[in-house]
């Protein structure tokens, strides 16, 4: 039972405020959105997660992890055998040999990954690099920490989206502290190329400038290209945190596990954030992720995977008033409706998803001032059958 409190108590408690550390944050578009869809029914394309089931023998090696006993804590930088498996992955695909005791450290999916290599570099008056559209968690996570987001927009033209070398050049100053990279690239689906990687290192060169490549989206490069990981790029890798995800590459997005590799003083410095942040990530997970890895096909046959999706769903598009700009990596696909609607991106999302069936994302939602481009973004990691269903619907706009 509880005791009424005196009017002068409740006076007091009603006097407590807290000061928000990230006051311009709300409820992200990816909430709004789903929730949104499920109240409609329609077919949610906005959020980027599968619909499918990940492969029955990756449950079982966490199974098998859980009942042989790893239920209690690892290592605070990951298993052992899990983590000597990414450093084989990255020098048989990329060619770069980390110390997988020194140099690899498991963590609680990408997002913590992202948040905990910013606490560890950035210090209050120091400036990020940010590269828009932007996935939503860079800027926050820089307020955070005391930084100050400097931003440079992507161009969009008639071959989709680029990053302008330049402009991030004349964005450096003194106080550059780190740039935020991310490719395969969402929003956008761009990927980048061996061209951007030698603007990057023209950059850099010379700076104590670091870098976070964000590259959960690492085995989703389609029509034959090679993803150009900073792994694969020696002067970059020297000065970079690269981060991936389980959750992309094997389809289990709610185990939230990833991993970020990085030079051993870089390295060091993570770990003091990472051990008062998460600690620890879930074990069984862990040892079910390394025994999986003993077989490099999921991984490999990823992009032929999403390629088909993502040619069945560019297919179904071309018959519609939509135009499809290029989705050279991700599970994403962006289109412009300048033929359909003109109204805002939000608006039209929230259209798309009330009145034809079918939610998106606005791109502009990506975008630390909201940029009215006219582009929502798709995704197509998705059952066939979901994206046929969708397809029909946006067929009728």
């Amino acid at each position: 039972m509880n005791t009424p409190m005196s009017p002068a108590l409740s006076a007091a408690v009603q006097q407590a405020v807290l000061q928000s550390r990230l006051p311009k944050v709300g409820t992200t578009i990816f909430t709004v959105m789903s929730a949104l869809a499920a109240e409609k029914g329609a077919v949610n394309l906005g959020q980027g997660f599968p619909d499918f089931d990940c492969d029955p023998a990756l449950v079982d090696a966490v199974t098998q992890a859980m009942k042989a006993g790893f239920n209690q804590y690892p290592p605070m930088t990951g298993v052992p055998a899990l983590r000597e498996a990414i450093a084989a992955k990255i020098a048989a695909l990329y060619g770069y040999a980390y110390d997988a005791n020194t140099e690899i450290t498991i963590t609680a999916g990408a997002t913590q990954a992202i948040l905990t290599a910013i606490l560890c570099c950035v210090h209050p008056g120091d400036e990020v690099i940010v590269i828009e559209p932007v996935y939503d968690s860079y800027v926050p996570s820089i307020e955070l920490a005391g930084g100050t987001p400097v931003f440079v927009q992507m161009e969009v033209g008639p071959d989709g989206y680029s990053v302008p070398w330049q402009k991030v050049a004349a964005a450096v100053t003194p106080k550059t502290r780190l740039i935020m990279i991310n490719s395969p690239h969402n929003p956008t689906g761009s990927v980048l190329r061996d061209a951007d990687i030698r603007a990057l290192e023209d950059i850099v060169r010379g700076t104590n400038i670091l870098i976070v490549s964000d590259e959960v989206y690492e085995h989703m490069v389609y029509d034959g290209a090679r993803h150009e990981s900073v792994c694969r790029h020696p002067e970059l890798t020297a000065r970079s945190f690269v981060i991936s995800s389980f959750g992309k590459t094997y389809h289990v997005t709610g185990w939230k596990v990833g991993y970020v590799a990085a030079p051993a003083a870089l390295t060091a410095e993570f770990r003091k954030v990472h051990q008062f942040n998460v600690f620890t990530v879930n074990t069984p997970v862990q040892h079910g992720l390394a025994r999986y890895m003993a077989d490099p096909a999921p991984y490999l046959d990823l992009p032929a995977f999403y390629q088909h999706k993502r040619d069945l769903f560019r297919d179904g598009l071309e018959s519609t008033r939509f135009r499809l700009l290029p989705s050279d990596g991700t599970y994403f696909q962006c289109v412009e409706y300048a033929a359909i609607s003109s109204l805002p991106e939000a608006d039209f999302a929230k259209w798309l998803t009330t009145e034809i069936g079918v939610a998106a994302i606005p791109v502009s939602a990506f975008y630390n001032q909201p940029k009215e481009s006219g582009i929502v973004r798709f995704c197509f990691a998705k059952k066939d059958e979901t994206l046929r269903l969708a397809l029909e619907r946006l067929a009728t706009t």
